[in-house]
């Protein structure tokens, strides 16, 4: 089985808890792109908050992709062009956020260079043993900037690709299906970290995402390498070839992988890619 691509999730898998690239992870990746490999980012988060990332491992040069908002979106680095997009309506929308109301959640929507919330003071979340403002946590880490509207309800009159709730880890388990049951057929949702729950439009995952373009580029489920730690990667994992879930993934996400690496912090893909590329 020879490797054509690697598909990367950034949070918890490519990236360490310190939200950076391993120059170990690093060296592997832009040598792996020199022997030919096609490199592919995929995550929830927004385009912006993939580029510093995508630059650092040099995918714009080699003509690497990104999947973004959890598949809703692919961009073709070369071109900088969007390849694939779809949205929820802006009533599938307008519906998803009048539930959420009736949650203990914070709401983010996303549009242009901005992060729209009601209240970007909302309490923090306990999160690895310490307390973040979750608002300023997603602006930053996706480059985005922070504004608030009155009514998201009102706001949202628009296409989008996807909806964000936050809230503690722990409540957000326990509320799952009651977030989850009225959009079932209508609308996906799912954890995309521990303390995020989101939603996008129906068939939208990273797997129909890298359906979209990989067999014009022929390469084959067999010849694709993927990572991931979250619920929101599991579609990829068993997409793949080889999937790989991280050793800080969830169960659900280790049971469907075919090989259990080291933890993000680990150079867990490093580790991986020692075992699938040297006998490639």
């Amino acid at each position: 089985m020879k490797i054509k691509a690697i598909v990367l999730d950034i949070d918890g898998t490519l990236i360490t808890n310190e939200r950076i690239i391993s120059s170990g992870t690093k060296k592997a990746l832009i040598q792996a792109q020199r022997d030919g490999i096609k490199v592919i980012l995929a995550s929830g988060r927004p385009t912006p908050g993939m580029m510093e990332f995508a630059k650092e491992l040099e995918l714009d040069k080699n003509h690497g992709f990104l999947i973004s908002y959890n598949g809703a979106v692919v961009t073709d680095l070369q071109t900088n062009e969007i390849i694939y997009e779809k949205t929820l309506s802006a009533e599938q929308a307008q519906n998803i956020i009048a539930h959420l109301k009736e949650f203990n959640v914070l709401v983010m929507l996303y549009k242009g260079d901005y992060v729209y919330v009601e209240n970007a003071y909302y309490e923090q979340i306990a999160w690895n043993g310490h307390k973040l403002n979750i608002v300023e946590h997603e602006a930053h880490g996706c480059d985005m900037l922070i504004c608030e509207v009155k009514d998201l309800v009102e706001f949202a009159d628009f296409p989008m690709y996807k909806v964000l709730s936050a809230g503690q880890s722990d409540y957000l388990r326990s509320v799952e299906q009651e977030l989850r049951a009225p959009f079932i057929g209508k609308a996906n949702s799912m954890f995309t970290s521990d303390f995020f729950y989101e939603y996008t439009a129906i068939g939208i995952d990273k797997a129909n995402a890298l359906k979209s373009f990989l067999p014009q580029l022929g390469i084959d489920p067999e010849n694709l390498l993927a990572f991931g730690d979250g619920q929101n990667d599991m579609s990829m994992l068993e997409y793949a070839g080889i999937g790989v879930a991280m050793g800080n993934a969830r169960e659900e996400v280790q049971n469907v992988a075919d090989f259990v690496t080291k933890t993000n912090n680990e150079d867990g893909i490093v580790h991986a890619l020692n075992k699938y590329l040297k006998n490639d």
